[in-house]
């Protein structure tokens, strides 16, 4: 076997700013071309960012939720074949059709480009077409952690009707429950998710592979040279995502705001006239917090790194790359005590209730009060950071993982 591998990565979506989908990919591909290796990405839309030696192979939807036209309408001379009448047709009764789609058109273009590459890892799409791909490749699978988890989440916080609708749109939750079992290895990114995985999708432990994501400290890295802004918080989270836990950060925002002076950053673009836009007018927090979106990595990095406070408010978390880039850039952090949080933040951090905004609240106060507990948070934080979360690191135990991925398919 060469010691340079060729490889597919495969991601349904690829998101560059939002998400770990997009940040996860990139990262991974950087490192792995910087081991030796080639790599080529195969994506839908939205497309990933990529660094300097790595192939895209844009693989198009119909970009049916695009961030300006979400739920569109495709004209007829959109429509090419089969798949994009099934995507379509899934939209319109409610379902998400992406995961099954894209692995059904990278089937069809890998079968095109059989003796290319060495293996396939696919990057949480768990759709029917990878077992296709599988009798062609060997097959790594990613799963971050199962969304059965954040369908879970939303069920429990949803309203009569719209209980319906989420079954629906979860729908490709029980595709994924049935491939994920004849992917071996599959990775993982914590101890929780593992757990998780084996609960809700019947993976055996003994077929996946613990290797937590990485930081690039390229851009999350401490500022000693740019002063604090003075009250800041700053989350990095998904706006209207129930599982993210920012109405909890905003209610112990509101409380605290009533007797300090504190703002808010919240990187994310929320639903105009939806529920957190709603929420932070009904407590009152229009002056007091902003939402950024669109920013670059140095920009992320630079506004995380002069943040006095930084929050991971989720009520779950399979891994969470934004705690590790807070601890990054030594930004003193409070995060949630639930899912991966507690073993990836460990003592480095202050750890909080899930969706307990008095507790958060209390936190948060604290942290405000003493510039010296700041101190010692923000150092502790970074040194773990340091010690166990780089991209390198990750890339080098990722390609063990696929080499294991060839000895078990040369032995079928």
């Amino acid at each position: 076997m060469s010691d340079s591998l060729r490889i597919a990565l495969l991601s349904y979506r690829s998101k560059p700013t939002c998400g770990g989908q997009g940040v996860y990919l990139r990262h991974l591909s950087r490192e792995l071309v910087a081991l030796g290796h080639h790599v080529e990405v195969f994506s839908g839309q939205p497309y990933p960012e990529l660094d300097e030696g790595v192939i895209l192979n844009k693989v198009p939807s119909l970009d049916l939720y695009m961030d300006e036209d979400p739920f569109r309408t495709p004209k007829l001379r959109e429509f090419r074949d089969w798949i994009d009448v099934l995507e379509y047709g899934t939209m319109l009764t409610a379902g998400f059709p992406e995961p099954l789609t894209f692995t059904l058109r990278a089937h069809r273009e890998l079968k095109k480009r059989q003796g290319d590459f060495d293996v396939v890892q696919d990057n949480q799409t768990l759709g029917y077409g990878l077992l296709g791909i599988q009798k062609l490749f060997p097959v790594v699978g990613t799963i971050h952690h199962p969304i059965s988890v954040d369908r879970r989440i939303e069920l429990e916080a949803a309203k009569s009707w719209k209980k319906l609708t989420l079954r629906r749109w979860y729908g490709f939750v029980k595709m994924q429950a049935k491939v994920a079992p004849k992917l071996n290895p599959i990775l993982t990114v914590s101890e929780s998710s593992l757990a998780d995985i084996h609960r809700d999708f019947n993976v055996p432990q003994a077929n996946m592979r613990l290797i937590p994501l990485g930081v690039d400290t390229r851009y999350f890295h401490p500022r000693p040279h740019l002063p604090k802004r003075k009250g800041s918080i700053v989350a990095v989270a998904s706006a209207d995502s129930p599982m993210k836990g920012v109405a909890t950060l905003l209610r112990a925002v509101a409380k605290l705001a009533t007797e300090r002076d504190v703002n808010l950053t919240v990187v994310s673009k929320p639903t105009p006239g939806g529920p957190t836009e709603k929420l932070v007018q009904e407590l009152s927090l229009t002056d007091r917090v902003r939402f950024v979106h669109g920013i670059s990595d140095t920009e992320l990095g630079e506004l995380i790194a002069t943040s006095e406070i930084s929050v991971v408010p989720s009520l779950y978390e399979g891994f969470s790359l934004p705690a590790v880039e807070h601890m990054a850039c030594g930004t003193p952090l409070i995060a949630s005590r639930t899912g991966a949080l507690p073993e990836v933040v460990g003592d480095a951090a202050v750890q909080v209730a899930p969706g307990d905004a008095e507790e958060l609240a209390a936190a948060l106060r604290r942290l405000h009060d003493s510039p010296e507990e700041r101190e010692r948070v923000g150092k502790a934080g970074y040194d773990r950071a340091m010690e166990r979360y780089t991209w390198q690191v990750v890339a080098k135990r990722t390609v063990e993982a696929h080499r294991e991925a060839i000895t078990n398919f040369k032995r079928r």
